[in-house]
């Protein structure tokens, strides 16, 4: 084999499906903010819905709004990567566009619960997932942290509250786990698990390629 027979190759990587999950209040969203800021080729998978759009949401950009039977058809026909019914509408994650953009490089971030992200583990596009769950430090700090936002009434704290043992009990079921007790720490830790996830072996198409090219020319070097 020749050098001259193989193609030029730069080794490029897919990109990762990259799932955020956690307890309402644990500080996912803020996190998530932080790495869009630090590197700003990630971007948020759109979800589709069934739902009417609400005074203000633009279709494709806050959510792709579709027909239930259409919504039925694309799940039928394997184009979700994962889908629920939430009160009362259809919610899932169109395959298409997150497929396209990983062949492309680019890294996709889903704010999904546990059970969205183990439908995309088990998925198509499964192996490129990296699933991260973030653990408060504590009950009652978790608590604090959604009385001190300010955004939701007593009674749904209370919800919430009641809510966050039965997801904080799926951490078991994810690639990393971050107990989100400083945030510029976990972000510095966020940062390391990605960067280091991007080179992973499966993550490189073009280093099969790349190797043979280095054979050729051990080879070539020998004769």
């Amino acid at each position: 084999m020749r050098t001259s027979d193989l193609p030029e190759t730069i080794p490029q990587r897919r990109g990762l499906l990259i799932i955020l999950s956690s307890p309402s209040g644990a500080g996912k969203s803020t996190l998530a903010r932080r790495l869009m800021a630090w590197d700003q080729s990630l971007s948020f998978s759109v979800s589709a819905t069934t739902r009417e759009p609400r005074p203000g949401e633009v279709d494709g950009q806050d959510y792709h709004f579709m027909s239930e039977q259409a919504f039925k058809a694309m799940v039928s026909d394997g184009k979700m990567l994962e889908h629920a019914h939430v009160f009362g509408n259809f919610y899932g994650s169109p395959m298409a566009p997150v497929a396209e953009a990983i062949d492309a490089g680019h890294d996709v971030l889903f704010d999904i619960d546990w059970q969205g992200a183990q439908q995309i583990r088990n998925s198509a596009l499964g192996k490129h997932t990296l699933s991260i769950f973030i653990l408060p430090p504590s009950i009652p700090e978790l608590k604090r942290r959604l009385e001190t936002r300010g955004q939701d009434d007593a009674e749904v704290i209370a919800k919430r509250m009641r809510k966050s043992w039965d997801e904080i009990s799926r951490w078991d079921a994810y690639d990393y786990v971050l107990i989100n007790d400083d945030l510029d720490a976990s972000e510095a830790k966020l940062k390391t698990i990605i960067t280091a996830e991007r080179m992973r072996r499966e993550q490189q198409p073009g280093l099969q390629a790349h190797v043979r090219r280095l054979q050729a020319e051990f080879e070539e070097g020998q004769q």
